[in-house]
C-alpha cells in the first residue's frame, strides 16, 4: 500500500500555488529518512510573484496604523496558540524533534515572542523635536525600509520564522520568506493560519533551495536581505545583495564558549551544560558545545559530563524520555561523524562518538576531551550533540581560548566571584554573555553576535529597529 505524499505550497498574494514550472522536492522526516511529503522547487518565476505582490501590498500595509499592526500579530499571536497541536506535529515531521519538548520550549515563546512584536509596533520612539538651526525645526521620522527577503534555516525553522516575520510585519514591511528545502512544512501551515489575519501580499512564502534563495537575494524589489544560516550563506547573501546596495541582516555561526572557574558548582554546571549542549541535537549556534575548564577541576568535571552524556537519551518524536531527536539530514549527520573520525591522536572520546541506530539521522551524545586550541573541532562548527573540553591555567588564557575563534555569536562564564563574572563578561568578544546558565532567551533582549557570526539584532528593541529607515526633516519656521 502507498501512503500519498502531502502536498505542500507557496504562498503567494493570499493565494497556495505550485511552482509555475512545476518542479517539487521531497520533504524526508529525519526520524525515519523517509519522504513524506513534496514542496515546490520555486525558480525565478515564481520569486518574481511573491515580490510582486509583496511590492503592491507595501503602500498599504506601510501606511497602516501601529495600533492596527499590533492587533493583527496579537491575533496571528492567538491563532498560533489555538492551533499549537498543529504547528508541534508539523515541527516535529518537520526536524524530528520530540513532541513534548517543541510543545513546552518552542511554541510558547514563539507565541510570546509575536506578542512583544506587537507591544514593540506602538514604541517607535526618537529624539524630540528641536531647533539646530536659526529659523528651522528637524524631526526625526521611523520608517519601515520596505520589502523584506527573509531565508530561515531547517534547526529551529517555526522559531526562527518568527524571528523574521514578526518585527519586519511591525514595522510596516512585507515579507517574502523561504523556509529551508528540508523543513517547509511548518511555515507552509503558518502561511495558512495567518491567510485569515494579514492582507494579501503582505506575508509570502515562497519554498525552495539554495538557488531560490539566492534568487530573492539577488531580486531588486526587496530593499533588505535578512538571513539565519551558515557563514559561507552568510557572505554570498552579503556579496549578492551588495551589488544593489541592499540594507542586510545576518544570523549566522556559532562556538559558544563554557567557560567554567575551580569555584564554580560542578554538578549544577554539568548538568546546565549537557542540557545546553545537546538539546535540539546540538543545531543552535548559542549550544554549550565547547567547555573550558580550569586545569584543577578538570578530570572531575570531565567525569561527570561524560557520565552526563551517557545518561542523556536521543530518539523519536514520542518518546517522552528523549532530550533530543535526529540530525536534520544525511548530510549534516556525515558532516557531525566526519568531525569524531578526523580527531586528532591526543583527542579522547569521553563518551558517544557513533551513529544511534539505522533508522533516520540520530547520534549519540559525545564528550571529547583532551582538544588543544588549533584542532579543527575546537574552531570549527560541529552543530551536533558533541561538546569539547579544553583545559585552561588562568583567567587570561580562558579569555584567550574562549576568544581565539572566528565566531563570536555566545559565550557562558561559570563561577562564584562576581568580580570574575564582570570581567569575563568585559573581555569576551562575543554577542551573549550568560553567566551561571547557558541559553536562556527572553524576547526583550537583543540575540546577534559580532565577527563570522554576523551582524543585526534578532529579538527585542534593537531586532525591531533594524527594520526600520531614519528620516530627517527639517521645516522652516517662517511658513
Amino acid at each position: 500500500m502507498t501512503t500519498e505524499l502531502r502536498r505542500l505550497r507557496n504562498y503567494i498574494g493570499g493565494e497556495f500555488k505550485d511552482a509555475a514550472d512545476g518542479r517539487t522536492t521531497d520533504v524526508v522526516n529525519p526520524a525515519t529518512g523517509e519522504v513524506y511529503a513534496t514542496a515546490p522547487l520555486s525558480g525565478q518565476a515564481d520569486v518574481d510573484a511573491a515580490m510582486a505582490a509583496a511590492a503592491a501590498a507595501f503602500p498599504g500595509w506601510r501606511d497602516t496604523t501601529p495600533s492596527e499592526r499590533q492587533k493583527a500579530l496579537l491575533k496571528i499571536a492567538d491563532a498560533f496558540e489555538a492551533r499549537a497541536d498543529e504547528l508541534v506535529a508539523a515541527e516535529s515531521e518537520n526536524t524530528g524533534k520530540p513532541l513534548g519538548l517543541t510543545a513546552s520550549e518552542e511554541l510558547p515563546p514563539m507565541v510570546d515572542q509575536i506578542r512583544f512584536f506587537a507591544g514593540a509596533a506602538r514604541l517607535l520612539e526618537g529624539r524630540s523635536a528641536g531647533e539646530y538651526m536659526d529659523g528651522m525645526t528637524s524631526i526625526i521620522r521611523r520608517e519601515p525600509v520596505g520589502v523584506c527577503a527573509q531565508v530561515a534555516p531547517w534547526n529551529y525553522p517555526m522559531m526562527m520564522a518568527v524571528w523574521k516575520f514578526a518585527p519586519a510585519i511591525a514595522a510596516g514591511n512585507t515579507v517574502v520568506l523561504k523556509p529551508s528545502d528540508t523543513t517547509p512544512a511548518s511555515t507552509v501551515l503558518m502561511a495558512e493560519i495567518i491567510d485569515s489575519i494579514l492582507p494579501k501580499g503582505v506575508f509570502n512564502v515562497v519554498c525552495g533551495d539554495r538557488e531560490t534563495g539566492k534568487a530573492m537575494v539577488e531580486h531588486s524589489t526587496p530593499a533588505m536581505a535578512s538571513i539565519t544560516g551558515s557563514v559561507r550563506a552568510g557572505m554570498q547573501v552579503a556579496e549578492s545583495a551588495s551589488k544593489d546596495v541592499k540594507r542586510v541582516h545576518l544570523e549566522l555561526g556559532g562556538k559558544a564558549p563554557v567557560v567554567v572557574f575551580e569555584d564554580a558548582d560542578i554538578a549544577k554546571a554539568v548538568e546546565d551544560i549537557a542540557v545546553a549542549g545537546y538539546f535540539n541535537a546540538g543545531q543552535d549556534c548559542t549550544a554549550a558545545t565547547r567547555v573550558l575548564v580550569h586545569e584543577s577541576i578538570h578530570d572531575e568535571f570531565v567525569a561527570a559530563l561524560a557520565k552526563a552524556a551517557a545518561d542523556t537519551k536521543t530518539g523519536q518524536p514520542d518518546d517522552e524520555d528523549v532530550l533530543y531527536g535526529p540530525l536534520n539530514n544525511p548530510n549534516q549527520l556525515s558532516q557531525v561523524a566526519g568531525f569524531i573520525d578526523r580527531l586528532p591522536a591526543h583527542a579522547k572520546v569521553e563518551a558517544g562518538g557513533h551513529r544511534v541506530g539505522d533508522k533516520g539521522y540520530f547520534y549519540a551524545p559525545t564528550v571529547v576531551s583532551g582538544l588543544k586550541q588549533d584542532d579543527e573541532i575546537v574552531q570549527n562548527e560541529v552543530f551536533g550533540p558533541v561538546i569539547t573540553v579544553q583545559s585552561f591555567t588562568d583567567e587570561a588564557q580562558a579569555v584567550e581560548y574562549a576568544n581565539g575563534v572566528e565566531f563570536a555569536l555566545a559565550s557562558s562564564v561559570w563561577t562564584k566571584d562576581h568580580g570574575r563574572a564582570m570581567r569575563m563578561s568585559k573581555k569576551l568578544d562575543f554577542g551573549c554573555v550568560w553567566i551561571n546558565t547557558h541559553i536562556p532567551l527572553v524576547a526583550e533582549m537583543p540575540h546577534g553576535g559580532f565577527k563570522k557570526s554576523g551582524y543585526g539584532k534578532d529579538l527585542s528593541a534593537y531586532g525591531f529597529e533594524d527594520y526600520t529607515r531614519i528620516k530627517h526633516v527639517m521645516t522652516s519656521l517662517e511658513g
